[in-house]
C-alpha cells in the first residue's frame, strides 16, 4: 500500500463515498426520467390533479404495477410528490415546466435517455477501449429518434424567431427563392419546417444513415412538400462547387470522419455571398473551461459512447462531443470564409452558433 493510500482521511474518504453514493442513486432517477419521457407518463401526470396508481396507469395506457414502482422511483427522486394519507401521487406544473413535450423550459427529459442508452452500448464501449476500434450509428439503437427530439426544441422551435434571424437577410432571401442544404440533417425536421415555411426555395438534405434519411422522406411525402429532397450520403470529401445559397449544419459537424475537410468542402459549394450557418455543442476545446459548463458530465459521457467512436468507425481522428468552439471557430475561418461571427442565444447556453459568409 502507498503511502498516500495509508494516510488517508477517513473523514474525507466518508464523505466522497456518500458523494459517489448520491451520484449512483441519481443515475438511477435518470433512467427513470427517460422512462416516464418516453411511456408518456410525464405527459398524462402533467394535465392530472392527484390520483392514485391506477387512475393514472389508466389514463396512460400502462400497467399499473410497474407505474407504481416508477412512481416509487420518482416520490424518492423529489420529482413527483405523494400523499400517504389519500395515497395519491401529483405532478406539480414547475416540474412538469421541464419534463413534458413542449414544455416552457424544454423537455430535459430527453437529455435522460442517453443515460439508458449508454448502459445498453456499455460492452460495446469497453471493447472500444480494449481494440481502439470505433463503432457504426447502427450500434446505437434509437439516438436517431433522440437527436430528433433535441433538435426539434433547440433548432426547430427556435428557427424562426432565433435561429435564422442571425444570419442577417436570410429570411428575405428564402422567401424570394433559393438553393439550400443542410449537411448532417438527421430526420430532417429543421429543414422540413424550412420548406414548409418557404415554398420559393429549394431544400436538400444529406446525412450518412438510411434509416434517418427514409425517416425525413416519409415525413416529406406526409407533408406534401415537392420543394424538399434527402438522400443519404457519406459527406467525406464532399463538394458541390457554387450550389447551394444557404448551407446549415446542425449538431453535425463533430461526428463527421473529417470536419475540417468537410467544412472546406462546404465552403466550396457555397455559391458568391453565400452564408453558412453553424450549430454545435458550445464547450471549450479546454477541460479545465468545461468545468461550470451546462451538463459538461454528460456531454463528455455521450462523446466517449457515441460520438468519439462513431468517428474513429469512420477512419477519423475522433473529434468527439467537447471538441470546442474555439476549434470549429479556427476550421471556419481556415476554411476561407469572408467573416466568421459566434454567438451563443440565451436562451440556450448548451450551443454556438457560427454564421460563416463567403
Amino acid at each position: 500500500m502507498t503511502a498516500e493510500r495509508q494516510n488517508i482521511s477517513a473523514a474525507n474518504a466518508e464523505r466522497f463515498a456518500e458523494t459517489i453514493a448520491g451520484i449512483i442513486d441519481q443515475g438511477a432517477i435518470a433512467v427513470s426520467l427517460s422512462l416516464g419521457h418516453r411511456t408518456g407518463l410525464f405527459d398524462t401526470m402533467a394535465d392530472m390533479a392527484p390520483a392514485g396508481s391506477l387512475e393514472i396507469a389508466t389514463a396512460a395506457g400502462l400497467a399499473e404495477r410497474y407505474v407504481r414502482e416508477w412512481l416509487a422511483v420518482m416520490v424518492t427522486g423529489r420529482v413527483v410528490d405523494y400523499d400517504p394519507e389519500t395515497s395519491c401521487y401529483h405532478l406539480p406544473a414547475d416540474r412538469a415546466a421541464c419534463l413534458t413535450r413542449g414544455a416552457p423550459l424544454g423537455n430535459l427529459a430527453v437529455y435522460a435517455q442517453h443515460v439508458a442508452l449508454m448502459g445498453g452500448v456499455q460492452d460495446r464501449t469497453i471493447a472500444c477501449f480494449e481494440t481502439g476500434e470505433g463503432t457504426d450509428y447502427v450500434d446505437y439503437p434509437c439516438f436517431h429518434q433522440i437527436m430528433a427530439e433535441d433538435s426539434a426544441q433547440t433548432v426547430a422551435e427556435a428557427l424562426f424567431d432565433h435561429v435564422l434571424p442571425l444570419a442577417g437577410g436570410i429570411e428575405d432571401r428564402l422567401a424570394d427563392g433559393i438553393e439550400v442544404l443542410d449537411a448532417g440533417c438527421g430526420r430532417g425536421g429543421a429543414l422540413i419546417e424550412m420548406a414548409k415555411r418557404y415554398p420559393n426555395s429549394s431544400f436538400t438534405g444529406y446525412d450518412l444513415c438510411g434509416d434517418a434519411i427514409g425517416w425525413a422522406r416519409a415525413a416529406a411525402r406526409r407533408l406534401g412538400l415537392g420543394n424538399v429532397n434527402f438522400e443519404a450520403k457519406d459527406l467525406t470529401g464532399f463538394a458541390e462547387q457554387e450550389r447551394f445559397d444557404f448551407i446549415t449544419s446542425f449538431d453535425a459537424i463533430h461526428d463527421q470522419k473529417d470536419p475540417e475537410g468537410l467544412i472546406h468542402g462546404l465552403r466550396a459549394s457555397l455559391k458568391p455571398g453565400g452564408t453558412y450557418l453553424v450549430q454545435d455543442i458550445g464547450g471549450s476545446s479546454r477541460l479545465e473551461n468545461n468545468l461550470d459548463f451546462p451538463m459538461a458530465s454528460l456531454l463528455y459521457a455521450i462523446s466517449l459512447t457515441h460520438c468519439t467512436p462513431v468517428s474513429i468507425g469512420q477512419g477519423g481522428e475522433g473529434l468527439g462531443t467537447m471538441w470546442g468552439w474555439e476549434t470549429a471557430e479556427a476550421m471556419l475561418s481556415d476554411a476561407g470564409f469572408a467573416t466568421v461571427e459566434r454567438h451563443v442565444l440565451p436562451h440556450d447556453p448548451l450551443n454556438v452558433w457560427f454564421v460563416a459568409r463567403a
